[in-house]
């Protein structure tokens, strides 16, 4: 994926569209290794954990307001990973990856959200 996130990163630049992204890394400083191309970009670490992916997504969307702590996240996380076989078999799907059940999934997560994030 690195070489395909070079091209659309270069893409964009070229085409002066500015368009907001985020690159997410497992370890501190292996992007400068595989993607001169991102050099100058903020590359969020996230030590290859669930944990660290919602600590570094927490930094990236500061917002006035409620915000999730990573220990609501990881609730929601679990209330989701808990229902996924189920959410699956009633879509009749054997994968995550698709739009009826990551619908399903959003709505489970805004329910999940709206029961452990308090206002």
């Amino acid at each position: 994926m690195p070489f395909e996130l070079g091209l659309t990163v270069g893409l964009d630049r070229v085409r002066q569209q500015g368009r907001p992204y985020a690159v997410f890394e497992s370890h501190r400083r292996r992007i400068q290794k595989s993607l001169s191309d991102l050099d100058g970009t903020d590359v969020y670490i996230h030590d290859g954990t669930i944990r660290g992916v919602f600590r570094e997504c927490g930094n990236i969307f500061v917002r006035h307001g409620q915000q999730p702590s990573v220990q609501q996240m990881m609730g929601i996380y679990r209330i989701l990973r808990t229902n996924l076989a189920e959410t699956l078999r009633r879509a009749g799907q054997p994968s995550p990856f698709n739009a009826r059940v990551f619908r399903d999934l959003c709505v489970s997560a805004s329910a999940a959200a709206d029961e452990l994030v308090a206002d």
